[in-house]
């Protein structure tokens, strides 16, 4: 019989400014909620204006999952494209890129809503070449627990579930899942390895965790984080129309150093980046020449 996981922390996101005229929710990243390898920050945002101009990344991926309306992307290797609702852009920084997120506005298309997660890079592939694996709506996979006609649905932005794969290989172990359950007192079950991280970060309804021993409704936009020696987590709708994102990594032995959108293990790293990004030199080349089109909008 597979045993489930437990609730061992209860954070909830608290809205606050970010960037030009952003609004985010952030709960890993927060003061509340740290050192949660692999994953280093978490945010539920909302662009009503303005957006994300240029700015660099190293040392970590960033996954964006729009929920809602569309977001245009650029960066210094000559990237650009839009992220639309239902899509997911995995983005691995490695070595460094300069780039801009802003929203597409539309007349008839809602704000831009969605998830940023920030994943920590393995040290060994802290400067490899920045890369894109991005993925439409439609290419996203999803898993029917109980069969197309029923309650449940997953869509499976990277890992496995139910014995459905998606196509992103992130470096590092790393599952992500947007979970959706239509139905009231329905249960899913999820196989986790065991020792990996995990956490639920609630969207929509509300869910009970490992409903055979607690019977506690969590509400939307906390984030769950659960313990981590047993087989997988059991996860029930305590509401119709509930939704959240499920997200699994394997733990990193290496220290996080951290200097806003720079990632290593040590200090030196920290001190090499910001000497790189001053003197625009390796993956940064563009630090002070490049500008994006849509920065400036």
């Amino acid at each position: 019989m597979a045993v489930s996981r437990s609730v061992v922390n209860k954070v909830l996101a608290i809205e606050q400014a970010e960037g030009a005229g952003a609004r985010v929710r952030r709960s890993i990243g927060s003061m509340k909620l740290r050192n949660l390898s692999p994953f280093l920050m978490l945010d539920h945002f909302h662009v009503s204006e303005g957006g994300f101009p240029d700015h660099p990344h190293r040392g970590q991926a960033t996954v964006t999952y729009m929920l809602e309306g569309a977001s245009a992307h650029e960066d210094s290797a000559g990237h650009a494209g839009v992220i639309e609702a239902g899509g997911v852009q995995w983005m691995t920084a490695g070595r460094g890129i300069i780039h801009a997120e802003m929203p597409v506005v539309k007349e008839g298309l809602p704000a831009p809503k969605g998830l940023q997660l920030w994943v920590d890079l393995p040290k060994q592939y802290k400067m490899v070449e920045p890369s894109y694996q991005e993925l439409g709506k439609d290419g996203i996979p999803s898993a029917y627990p109980e069969g197309k006609d029923g309650s449940i649905e997953i869509r499976i932005i990277s890992g496995d579930s139910h014995g459905v794969s998606s196509p992103v290989r992130p470096l590092g172990g790393c599952w992500y899942f947007h979970v959706i359950m239509k139905e009231k007192g329905k249960t899913v079950f999820q196989p986790i390895a065991k020792g990996w991280t995990a956490f639920a970060y609630i969207l929509k309804g509300s869910v009970i965790v490992n409903p055979e021993n607690d019977r506690t409704a969590h509400e939307p936009f906390h984030t769950l984080v659960f313990s981590n020696a047993e087989d997988g987590v059991a996860i029930e709708s305590a509401e119709d129309e509930t939704e959240f994102v499920l997200i699994a990594g394997e733990p990193l032995d290496q220290t996080v150093m951290q200097y806003g959108p720079f990632v290593m293990v040590d200090r030196e790293g920290i001190q090499q980046t910001l000497r790189d990004y001053q003197f625009g030199r390796n993956g940064f080349e563009k630090a002070h020449t490049w500008k994006s089109k849509i920065g400036g909008q």
